[in-house]
């Protein structure tokens, strides 16, 4: 005989399936454990989740998540200026930030081209990025997005928009397989293809 769960936990279930890499049975052992959580355990969790989105905000610079003004990356006077990473989506800041070996800055395009899926450089953070680039101190644009078919392709819509001289636009070189996305890369792997970018054309 199938015991159904309480309509409660069943609806929490199906949300908690929305997290990556959750399936039904992860799902259900967490949702279990919730309802082990005392009280005020349970309201501090609500209250950090129903006030997420209010204190947790794109940096107007640069795209990445940050609590304050700007981010801790673009208010650091220690980063180099000349530099810029180009990511696709903000947690892939955090993973190049690990290999420890870029201290420049970023700039997070909030997704890929992908005209298929109606995403064109109008519906990305392009025309920020194009006004970080015309800052003369801007001498390196590095190409971070992946390298499967729509991260190529947004390699590729980058370096025909962006060329201007005095700026090199590379492109992580070795390290990353073909076809990877970069947010489930490990870590010497991606500061090989960091160390060894290559100019880009």
């Amino acid at each position: 005989m199938e015991i159904r769960l309480p309509a409660s936990m069943e609806r929490l279930v199906a949300r908690l399936r929305k997290l990556p890499g959750v399936g039904t049975q992860t799902a259900q052992r967490h949702a279990w454990e919730l309802l082990r959580w005392q009280e005020d355990e349970l309201q501090a969790l609500a209250e950090e989740l129903a006030t997420l989105h209010q204190r947790v905000v794109p940096c107007p610079v640069c795209g990445f998540f940050t609590e304050e003004k700007l981010c801790p990356i673009c208010a650091s006077p220690d980063r180099d200026r000349s530099q810029i990473c180009v990511v696709e989506t903000a947690p892939q800041v955090p993973i190049i930030e690990r290999t420890g070996c870029y201290h420049g800055l970023y700039h997070v395009l909030g997704g890929r081209f992908s005209p298929l899926s109606g995403i064109t450089p109008e519906n990305l953070r392009w025309e920020p990025l194009r006004q970080r680039l015309a800052n003369p101190q801007v001498k390196e644009m590095i190409l971070a997005t992946s390298t499967d078919v729509e991260g190529q392709a947004t390699a590729k819509l980058l370096l025909e928009d962006f060329q201007r001289e005095g700026l090199a636009i590379t492109r992580l070189a070795i390290g990353v397989p073909t076809g990877a996305d970069l947010a489930y890369t490990d870590t010497p792997s991606l500061a090989l293809a960091l160390n060894g970018r290559q100019k880009f054309s």
